[in-house]
């Protein structure tokens, strides 16, 4: 009698391992499938800075709006291939026709190719015909900085939560000729629709290319 007991004791304890384990399996996948994934999103990083008219201008106030924002040196080659063929510009007054905030950032320092004052920023402004939003001057880098942004153009789209869903290269060809604009594939405009019609972007990060961002160190 005691050796059925012990068999039956040795069973129930093997069932009851067994379930556990699968229990624990179970509660695992569960756990992956339902897992937090916010860390992988990336929130822009908030700033303050005055544009080219003195104004003022709080990236959290934007907050409910996409945004874009391109570093620009209006003397960098790759600059100049997007703005002297009208490329930048256009591209500009199409997506802030749809509400777009577009912010281009001027961090290169004081006494460094790029730098300019507000004055000379207006006038470049105005003889590019800019439909930017605004252009921001960052001599001291710090919102470049907090962007890790690297080249002029150096780009980024920020979605209405405040994520940075696209960083980096404004197009597929890294290039700084003019005739390669029609051949590319424009990112930041594929980036844009796709946020608008709730699409995957792809890619959501591309290697930026241009001149180097002339920061003061």
């Amino acid at each position: 009698m005691n050796k059925i007991i012990k068999v039956i004791l040795v069973n129930a304890c093997l069932v009851a391992i067994s379930a556990s384990f699968i229990y624990g399996m179970s509660m695992l996948k569960n756990n992956g499938d339902n897992q937090d994934n916010s860390a992988s999103i990336k929130k822009a990083p908030l700033f303050t800075a005055k544009d080219s008219n003195g104004k003022s201008h709080n990236l959290a106030d934007y907050k409910g709006k996409i945004v874009v924002l391109e570093w620009k040196n209006h003397l960098c080659p790759f600059v100049k291939k997007h703005y002297g063929s009208n490329n930048m510009q256009t591209l500009q007054k199409k997506l802030t026709s749809k509400g777009v905030i577009w912010l281009s950032i001027i961090s290169s320092a004081e006494n460094r190719q790029g730098n300019v004052t507000p004055d000379e920023c207006n006038e470049i402004i105005k003889n590019e015909g800019s439909h930017a939003t605004a252009v921001l001057l960052d001599p001291e880098g710090k919102i470049g900085r907090h962007y890790q942004a690297k080249t002029t153009p150096h780009m980024f789209v920020i979605d209405a939560a405040g994520n940075i869903v696209y960083e980096g290269a404004i197009d597929s060809i890294r290039s700084a000729d003019p005739n390669d604009i029609k051949k590319a594939k424009n990112y930041v405009l594929n980036a844009v629709d796709s946020v608008i019609k709730q699409k995957k972007i792809e890619p959501a990060q591309t290697a930026a290319y241009g001149c180097s961002i002339k920061y003061s160190y």
